[in-house]
């Protein structure tokens, strides 16, 4: 699903806007960044209601290029900044975790499978 069918299905507000023609292959909604860790995989997005820089750190880690904030919440400055500079996207919904996640499965986007923590 390219990144511009996303914008369009969520009604995206951009904060660091993206390549509108980047593919995404599956997307992870969570709010606790160890839950995150627990996959990596290319071409993915990650919905969440955490706005702090370490939420973009988390994203540098395992390759992750957009960063969805959900419950209309809008991150501060830092975590803006950090994103641009490291080439993340973000963007802000006004809907919750939950229901973005749903709309995003009902048009075909796939969940990313977890690796068991050790």
């Amino acid at each position: 699903m390219k990144l511009a069918d996303i914008r369009d299905i969520l009604q995206l507000q951009p904060l660091v806007a993206g390549d509108d023609e980047l593919e995404i292959k599956k997307a992870c909604g969570a709010d606790l960044m160890s839950d995150v860790l627990a996959f990596s995989q290319e071409k993915s997005l990650l919905l969440t209601g955490l706005t702090n820089p370490q939420v973009v750190r988390t994203a540098e880690m395992i390759d992750i290029k957009v960063i969805i904030f959900v419950r209309g919440k809008r991150p501060p400055v830092e975590t803006i900044e950090l994103a641009r500079t490291s080439g993340i996207y973000l963007y802000m919904a006004k809907k919750p975790l939950f229901e973005c996640c749903g709309m995003l499965y009902e048009k075909g986007l796939k969940p990313e499978k977890i690796n068991k923590i050790k």
